[in-house]
């Protein structure tokens, strides 16, 4: 983690990533807590290919660059949330098939109240 004083979110990761570019291969930089609107900030440095293109479809879409960046990363994990959603709608269900609806809510109040090792939150 790093601190860095500037007067914007985007400001400082700016600095950041001027002052830590040379020493670390940086992909993202990222705030660690939400701004007042609930935003985390993402600052993201692409190889100069990657950011020719990305720059021809923005324009392309209508867009800027951070804005056509901003969107399709909304998209994709939106489009995550949802597979998210179906798959453990999938899994609930097979359960479901073999115990009742009280046993799994149980089951699933335990888990939940239980520390666990190896998780994914």
């Amino acid at each position: 983690m790093a601190l860095v004083g500037a007067k914007t979110p985007e400001r400082a990761a700016h600095r950041l990533r001027r002052r830590l570019a040379a020493r670390l291969p940086l992909d993202v930089i990222t705030t660690h807590y939400p701004d007042a609107h609930g935003q985390v900030l993402l600052n993201l440095a692409f190889p100069p290919a990657i950011h020719t293109v990305i720059a021809r479809d923005a324009r392309h879409a209508g867009l800027t660059p951070e804005r056509f960046v901003r969107e399709a990363l909304q998209r994709a994990l939106a489009e995550h949330a949802d597979q998210e959603a179906d798959r453990l709608d999938r899994a609930v269900r097979h359960l479901l098939t073999r115990t009742t609806p009280a046993h799994l809510l149980s089951a699933v109040g335990h888990a939940l109240t239980q520390p666990q090792q190896g998780t994914t939150p």
